[in-house]
């Protein structure tokens, strides 16, 4: 702790200087004053904890500058300095909280006490101090929880000594983006605070094992929409942002409807479900509209194993890329749980190995067995892994059935890529998802297109980034995601070279010819 000494005798401060040894004590010296005027400066700018303090000095007396320092904010403890045993001064002392007196010359054992004393009540004072600011942490935690459940009674809240007055809110939660992982979640709401410059622009609390922001102000709101476009939705790969995942409510304009944005971000994250590949925000726009139009009692009795078994035998993998497209359609529009989702697919694939081990009961099918199937759907996070475990099955199904021509197969490998451009396609994965030699099978594309599989997927994009163009909705670097290319300069630069001008001159024509 610091320790102030005010005298205007030279003789005295040396004295107390090296009367006791401060350092063993707790405290250091951390300055000296020669009158009251000096003193009252130096311990305002200083702010010692405790001031060994003449009572008696020229230009201001010892009263006058406890008064003064009082009056400024000064907090520290006084300890009185006087050669006169005049208890008229102790009482008045005692108006301004000094609660020590000691006369000169000043005993040693007495002194050392005077301090003792100062420092424990000190120390009392910042654990009652630590105390309150949790009681009132906790307090406040109780009550953001009911703000964001809907709980409050607002005729009784005052926002303003919430520090929750603002003119526009939204609520942020944010996890692990690995599932598996039960490392500690990245604190996004410091990263969120350092952008804000620790302006007073956020709140945060822990709800149900999910980090809770509630953003508040334009500015807040703006650096948070400029983190996520420009760092979290193609986050760097191993960067402390890649291992984010966050969802984002609607904007709201009064805090009782804080909980509107709240249950946007709840129910964006129980959809997490419905991701696609490396997708790490979703926003409160990404929730369906007309949420849900498929009752649960529609996939009871649905027609997909006799579909699919269908497609499977015919070899027909356009209509059955199709039905796939319209199952992850339904899916997402249906008021089903995840886990009853992943039984209905369950389901649905255990049917279809029975359609097809009945129809070719002599025949080996590579199906795994009923219980690997539940285990393998369980076990996955995301729909379009449980629906690229169903098109592997399949293709091996196919396969093992009957061998199909080279044209029947190349059909089969273009309409993968019209229906999967926006994945990360290689022809490696597609000519083992196929059952092709690698090489083989880039020989056979090209004399088949007559262009390269690069060529080909990237004329694909193009044309179908064009389309997006028609939507100004959409950002050049959301189309660019879109459209298969994680980097936006690249989308440009190929963009370019067939089509002959940049996306942005694209749509600029578009929106003159309309």
């Amino acid at each position: 702790m610091k320790l102030f000494i005010s005298d205007d005798e030279i003789d005295v401060r040396e004295g107390i200087r090296y009367l006791l040894n401060w350092s063993e004590l707790g405290f250091h010296i951390c300055g000296e004053g020669k009158n009251g005027l000096d003193t009252l400066e130096q311990i305002t700018r200083l702010m010692p904890d405790v001031v060994l303090l003449d009572i008696r000095m020229p230009k201001l007396s010892g009263l006058e500058v406890i008064k003064k320092a009082r009056e400024q904010g000064f907090s520290g403890k006084f300890i009185l300095l006087s050669g006169y045993s005049d208890f008229s001064y102790a009482q008045e002392a005692i108006r301004y909280g000094v609660t020590c007196y000691l006369t000169k010359p000043i005993d040693e054992e007495e002194l050392q006490k005077a301090v003792l004393e100062a420092k424990e009540a000190i120390l009392n004072e910042q654990i009652m101090q630590k105390k309150l600011l949790q009681y009132r942490d906790k307090a406040r935690d109780s009550i953001l929880h009911d703000i964001l459940f809907n709980k409050t009674n607002d005729s009784f809240l005052d926002y303003h000594d919430m520090m929750l007055e603002s003119y526009v809110y939204q609520v942020v939660l944010y996890a692990n983006y690995n599932q598996d992982s039960y490392q500690a979640t990245w604190d996004f709401a410091e990263i969120l605070r350092l952008a804000n410059k620790n302006h007073n622009s956020l709140e945060y609390l822990k709800q149900d094992h999910l980090n809770v922001i509630i953003l508040k102000g334009n500015f807040a709101l703006n650096r948070f929409q400029e983190l996520v476009e420009h760092y979290i939705s193609q986050p760097q790969k191993g960067s402390p942002l890649d291992s984010l995942f966050l969802t984002y409510g609607r904007p709201v304009y009064l805090a009782e409807h804080i909980h509107s944005s709240f249950e946007d971000a709840q129910l964006l994250m129980k959809r997490r479900f419905f991701c696609h590949f490396n997708q790490h925000v979703l926003g409160y726009m990404d929730l369906p509209k007309d949420f849900p139009t498929i009752n649960a009692n529609a996939f009871m009795e649905n027609t997909y194993p006799e579909q699919m078994g269908n497609y499977i035998q015919s070899a027909n993998r356009q209509m059955l890329q199709e039905v796939l497209e319209k199952l992850k359609k339904d899916l997402y529009y249906a008021d089903l749980e995840v886990p009853i989702v992943k039984h209905t697919l369950a389901d649905i694939m255990i049917q279809v190995k029975s359609i097809l081990t009945h129809t070719y009961g002599g025949m080996e099918i590579p199906f795994p067995n009923n219980a690997a199937i539940i285990s393998t759907i369980e076990e996955k996070y995301y729909l379009y892994e449980i629906l690229d475990f169903f098109t592997l099955q399949f293709e091996m199904c196919m396969n093992a059935i009957g061998s199909p021509t080279r044209e029947s197969v190349m059909d089969g490998i273009l309409h993968y890529i019209q229906y999967n451009y926006q994945e990360n396609l290689k022809l490696g994965t597609i000519a083992e998802l196929f059952g092709y030699n690698s090489s083989y099978l880039g020989k056979v594309f090209h004399k088949t297109t007559g262009k390269s599989f690069n060529a080909y997927l990237d004329e694909v994009r193009i044309e179908n980034s064009k389309k997006l163009l028609l939507n100004e909705e959409n950002k050049v670097y959301e189309i660019a995601l879109l459209a298969g290319y994680t980097d936006v300069n690249y989308f440009h630069k190929k963009f370019k070279k067939y089509v002959g001008i940049s996306p942005a001159e694209f749509r600029r024509g578009l929106s003159k010819e309309g």
